[in-house]
């Protein structure tokens, strides 16, 4: 995450170290001018990006956790997270568009605790499939985790069933689904839903994948490949099917969408 300087005029890469003047990354759609690092982002950033005239028609906006667990400190948590944020929980949808082509819109907020999948993201993710079907248009997720949000247990393991039966749902119907990943997308979500898409894009530099490259070096005792898990050794290896920079997203996706769905 991008580290402010005193007086916030300035910004340090967290990739190659260069010191870089604040206003000239967000001209550049917060990527590093000499690395191509891509800085983390929220989700409201790339609506304004994505999106016809920076606009969604958001759904379901007051939908909130009941906390099923009673888990310590959770409620605390996510009050803090909505207060900072100004949204419910780590997910946002609704209707928008892209070259005038209307589609269900979705993205993740990693700095609502993580970006983690409880009950209400995955009902929010499966609502997301189920309009898309119900309007016959396209839909689009942003995604980006840590997975699924411990503090729901069993509940938030549950959402990567009921995400991906979704996705599987609206497939059958014909309803074309293109998946943006992010850095970083881990376990829950990248095993469900993120990793399902008709399309699949991902962001230079992302790092993709179930468990860490430690974790998995620790279990295997293996050394991993170099870039193992990042966007570009998973374009190689069929995973993703485009990396595609921030600044070529939205001309992107309006390439693929008046070839898929242009009526």
């Amino acid at each position: 995450m991008a580290r402010d300087y005193p007086n916030g005029l300035w910004i340090k890469c967290d990739n190659c170290g260069e010191i870089l003047y604040k206003k000239t990354i967000e001209k550049n759609f917060f990527i590093c001018s000499k690395c191509n690092y891509h800085f983390r982002i929220s989700h409201k950033k790339y609506i304004e990006y994505l999106l016809d005239d920076g606009k969604l028609e958001e759904y379901d906006s007051d939908l909130e956790t009941n906390d099923p667990l009673n888990f310590p400190q959770y409620k605390e948590k996510l009050i803090q997270a909505q207060k900072t944020l100004g949204i419910k929980d780590a997910y946002v949808y609704g209707l928008g568009k892209i070259d005038n082509i209307q589609i269900v819109f979705g993205a993740m907020e990693f700095g609502f605790i993580g970006g983690s999948m409880g009950t209400v993201v995955g009902e929010k993710v499966a609502r997301s499939f189920r309009l898309a079907t119900q309007l016959n248009i396209p839909i689009i997720i942003v995604c980006t985790s840590g997975g699924a949000r411990m503090q729901e247990g069993i509940f938030s393991l549950m959402q990567v069933a009921k995400t991906s039966l979704e996705v599987g749902i609206s497939d059958r119907k014909g309803i074309p689904y293109i998946s943006i990943l992010t850095n970083p997308c881990y376990a829950g979500v990248m095993a469900s839903f993120a990793s399902l898409g008709d399309i699949i894009i991902a962001e230079p530099g992302a790092m993709l994948g179930f468990t860490g490259p430690r974790v998995i070096e620790e279990t295997i005792k293996q050394k991993l490949p170099e870039g193992f898990q990042k966007a570009e050794f998973l374009l190689t290896h069929g995973f993703v099917d485009l990396v595609v920079p921030r600044w070529d997203l939205r001309r992107t996706l309006i390439r693929l969408l008046n070839i898929i769905w242009r009526k």
